[in-house]
């Protein structure tokens, strides 16, 4: 998206980027957002007391304590021997920093794990520990270290990024799938039905992809209106997909009527 920088996006400038969650909302983005709109910034472990205090100054909110106590950089490591593949860290994982697939064994990508720890509590075998981050451990400054958490927090925002609209992705496509089955199904049902109840499946099979494509028209402008240049583009298939649907349902209903 385009357009000037925002109180939220220097908000999230400040935050820590781990995407824990433990501030009570999915991931540094929102949080910065519930933020700007006025919710208490001192929810933040990973960012301790001095991002607490870049808050403040940016917010003009009091100076509270933290609600949580201040975390240090974490990474969180798999013991692969007893990894079973199951796959839930995976999944649980916001910046895609695992690797492996089912029943074979998983590992943390060192360099890209926040040590936000939402990986823990799904492995049903308790095979994953959280230790101090070693590029954390091996900076010999406060140079260093804040070169890290800028480092770290650069990447995390990236990744966070991507796997969001990975996610979006999928959802719109497992949708569109559920929506050319429903059609192909009542299209199915209509060739088997009588006459008069054929052209009624046909006349139904005919608004449910008018419904679609108005779904995909209105997620096309809300793009358009956001200028997400992603989202413009997810919804353009879709536009292509329910209009040609939309085509194969009209001529179906045409052949039952009448010449």
């Amino acid at each position: 998206m385009t357009g000037q920088p925002t109180l939220i996006d220097a908000i999230d400038a400040l935050l820590p980027q781990t995407q824990c969650g433990k501030c009570g909302h999915p991931g540094c983005r929102p949080y910065a957002e519930a933020i700007a709109a006025g919710e208490p910034i001192n929810r933040c472990p990973p960012g301790g007391e001095a991002t607490l205090a870049q808050l403040a100054e940016l917010t003009g909110q009091s100076l509270l304590p933290l609600a949580q106590p201040a975390q240090l950089p974490l990474v969180a490591v798999i013991r692969e021997a007893e990894c079973i593949g199951c796959t839930k860290c995976i999944q649980a994982c916001p910046v895609d920093a695992i690797l492996g697939a089912s029943k074979r064994m998983h590992t943390v990508i060192v360099q890209e794990c926040t040590g936000c720890e939402l990986c823990v509590a799904p492995c049903p075998v308790d095979c994953i520990d959280l230790l101090p981050h070693p590029a954390w451990q091996a900076a010999d400054s406060d140079a260093a270290r804040q070169a890290y958490l800028r480092q770290r927090a650069s990447l995390a925002r990236q990744r966070f990024t991507a796997r969001t609209a990975r996610l979006a992705r999928e959802a719109q496509q497992k949708q569109r799938e559920r929506q050319r089955r429903a059609i192909q199904q009542r299209s199915r049902a209509s060739r088997s039905a009588a006459p008069g109840g054929e052209q009624r499946q046909r006349q139904m099979a005919v608004k449910a992809a008018e419904q679609a494509l108005k779904r995909a028209r209105q997620q096309y402008d809300s793009a358009k209106r956001r200028q997400d240049d992603e989202a413009m583009h997810l919804a353009e298939a879709q536009l292509d997909q329910a209009t040609r649907l939309l085509t194969e349902a009209r001529d179906a209903l045409l052949a039952t009527q009448p010449r």
